[in-house]
């Protein structure tokens, strides 16, 4: 199997979440990924998406997430672009998940399960052009580092 490329770019609405899991399914099935990793790395781009749909725009302009995937025999890459507010991901800390179900929260595990679901979470912003979320999955497990 040789290298997969693709992107989709939706308006920040969350009426579009549908065409990204769609691309999303698509790209995975064209990768050597399993059907298990199908929906766990679904899931981590939903809410990714999600996530900058609720908090990047602030519900008060208009603007797009551009969507690309790069598949290759070793390893699956999303990127994730958009032009929004800058965000950190590092000040988010790991949720105690005892707590969290008894006060029967739905958010604040995006981050989160993105890093569960995901071998490499990585973020970037430039200043005055966009965030940039990059996921990557790597196929039959992470590589390991090489010894020194």
């Amino acid at each position: 199997m040789g290298e997969v490329h693709d992107r989709i770019v939706i308006t920040n609405d969350t009426k579009f979440l549908g065409f990204v899991r769609e691309f999303m399914s698509r790209m995975i099935r064209q990768s050597a990924l399993s059907r298990e990793d199908e929906n766990k790395i679904i899931l981590a781009v939903d809410e990714a998406v999600a996530n900058i749909i609720e908090h990047a725009y602030e519900n008060q302009r208009e603007g797009t997430i551009d969507v690309e995937c790069l598949a290759d025999p070793q390893k699956f890459v999303v990127t994730i672009r958009d032009s929004g507010q800058q965000f950190s991901p590092e000040a988010i800390e790991t949720p105690d998940m005892g707590s969290h179900v008894k006060s029967k929260k739905k958010k604040g595990l995006g981050i989160y399960l993105m890093r569960l679901i995901m071998d490499e979470v990585r973020y970037t912003f430039r200043e005055g052009i966009q965030n940039e979320l990059v996921l990557v999955k790597y196929i039959g497990g992470k590589p390991k580092a090489p010894h020194a």
